[in-house]
């Protein structure tokens, strides 16, 4: 179901379209896709609402082959994303978007967050330390090696979408 409503840009006060469309993706019965843009300033904001709350649960998939990276991933506003291999995670906080990608969209995500610190390097060695990350980022983008991919949600509404990926639900003291 799709529905757009008027509303005010939270950026420059000019008319906008807010879209609500439900999503239906499997372990998620009740996800929500608000998108906002703004003709007049290029405003965007999307952000995955899931309204309901489950188990506590970790997602954990290899990723050994080109095919792998295509694995749909649906992270809520509560879930964090590991990649051990590559020493990279994303935690929640107080700015978290949930958000429905692929693996192949969350190692992109590392780059940009990987090029903002290549922007403005705190010293030589970082700078040299954020090459490093990009060059294993742009390998595991070509599967140059397995690499594991870890989702863990304490409300269980994040998820990996694979017949590859095992689900584990977690004790209430291991989320």
């Amino acid at each position: 179901m799709r529905e757009s409503h008027p509303g005010t840009c939270p950026a420059c006060g000019g008319e906008i379209r807010i879209v609500h469309h439900r999503l239906d993706i499997p372990h998620f019965p009740d996800l929500l896709l608000v998108s906002i843009a703004c003709e007049a300033c290029g405003y965007r904001h999307t952000d995955t609402i899931i309204l309901g709350e489950g188990d506590p649960v970790r997602w954990t998939v290899r990723v050994e082959e080109p095919g792998d990276l295509a694995i749909r991933v649906a992270r809520s506003t509560t879930g964090k994303i590991e990649i051990p291999e590559l020493g990279l995670a994303v935690e929640p906080g107080t700015a978290c978007e949930g958000f429905v990608t692929n693996i192949e969209g969350i190692l992109y995500r590392f780059e940009q967050a990987v090029e903002t610190i290549l922007a403005n390097p705190e010293s030589e060695d970082e700078r040299a330390a954020a090459i490093r990350m990009m060059e294993t980022i742009a390998a595991a983008r070509e599967v140059a090696f397995p690499f594991t991919v870890i989702l863990e949600d304490p409300a269980g509404n994040s998820a990996l979408a694979s017949e590859k990926a095992e689900k584990m639900l977690l004790d209430q003291e291991e989320a």
